[in-house]
This record gives C-alpha cells, structure tokens and sequence, in this order.
C-alpha cells in the first residue's frame, strides 16, 4: 500500500529538493526533515505500552514505542541520506545496512554488503531510499529480508515513479510504501521525472 505524504510542508522542501540550484548542505538537511516527517506519519498508528508517570502535578497515563523493536535498512549509499533524519525520530532503533549491485550479465541484483541486527526476523523493518524509480533495489532488498524470515518491511523513500510502486504491489502487497512525492514517470535511462535526478550525488556531491 502506498501512503503519500503530501501536506504543506511536506510540498515545501520537496519543491526545494526540486530546484537544480539547491547545494550539497541544503539538499541533505532537507532530505533529512523530510525523513523525519516521513516516519512521524509511519509511526502514526504504532503499538505501544501504556503506563503511567508523574508529572509535578500528580500521576497520568504515559505511552512508550519500544524503539528496540525496529530497524531501519539503507540502501547503499542514498539510502544513508535519511538515517539521520530517522534517528532523531527513533535514536534506539537499530540500524543495519544492505548494499547491492546489478550484474550486467544477468540484471539481476546482487549482494555485495549486507550487515542487520541477528533477530531481524522479529523486527518492524524499514528499508530507506530516496528514490524508488524501477523498483529494482526495493525488490532485491525486501526478498532478502524475506529470506530471513522478516514479516514485516515497510518502505520510506522521498520521490516515487509509478512503475517503482506497481512492482512493489504486484510481488509484495503486504509491504506498505511511505512517501513524500508520486511523480510521473521514468525516462528512457531509468531516472524519475520530473524527480531531482541523481539523489546520491546530490546528497553527497558527486555529480
């Protein structure tokens, strides 16, 4: 299911993500924000422990996430743009990291770095990119946690092609998608439009 977050502030710094004369530092807080406002809508409904505190002014009911219980996975190296942003929201959740590559011969993707918590399995797990174009990497991503047993993947990403999103729902309806932008379509070379082009060298500045 795709959950498009598209308030006010949200098409703000989305138009600023936009805009080809925005810089490295700009793009990357940006991105950041825009993660964090991303998970605040993820974790809208969450399950938590309900108990109790002491206010200067007497007992009250308190409510408690068990930030342990999830995991956010990066993508290789976009991914690592929204960390941050996620961290401030959730500091104790546990982070892992997943690289892949495609090989040439057999477009499929392949591997190349894959570090997560030892109980995965029993985590809520978010995997994060900024882009989510032919869906490709999401794909790979999310049969390898299934592979391991993961029941529940979740996906935050800031810019998403239709395309991406149909591939996601086709192969894994159970995966929920939270995103701040449902753009047109890819071009011809895979890249999203209208998009931002490449958002890892603009997060880090090697374009």
């Amino acid at each position: 299911m795709l959950h498009l977050i598209t308030n006010t502030p949200v098409k703000h710094k989305i138009s600023i993500l936009r805009d080809k004369r925005t810089g490295t530092k700009e793009f990357r807080e940006i991105a950041g924000e825009l993660a964090y406002i991303l998970c605040y809508e993820a974790f809208r409904n969450a399950p938590c422990a309900h108990g109790s505190v002491e206010s200067p002014m007497g007992l009250t009911a308190s409510y408690t996430i068990d930030e342990n219980e999830y995991v956010f996975l990066p993508i290789l190296r976009a991914g690592l743009g929204l960390v941050d942003g996620l961290l401030s929201f959730l500091p104790n959740a546990k982070l892992g990291h997943i690289g892949l590559y495609r090989d040439e011969e057999t477009l499929q993707h392949v591997k190349d770095y894959y570090k997560v918590p030892r109980d995965i399995e029993r985590k809520t797990v978010f995997i994060l990119d900024p882009m989510l174009a032919t869906g490709g990497s999401a794909l790979a991503a999310i049969e390898i946690l299934k592979e391991q047993g993961v029941k529940d993947i979740n996906m935050i990403c800031l810019f998403a092609a239709p395309e991406g999103v149909s591939a996601i729902e086709s192969a894994y309806p159970d995966v929920d998608i939270y995103a701040a932008a449902l753009d047109e379509r890819l071009n011809d070379s895979g890249y999203i439009v209208p998009g931002v082009g490449d958002a890892g060298d603009r997060l880090y500045g090697t374009k």
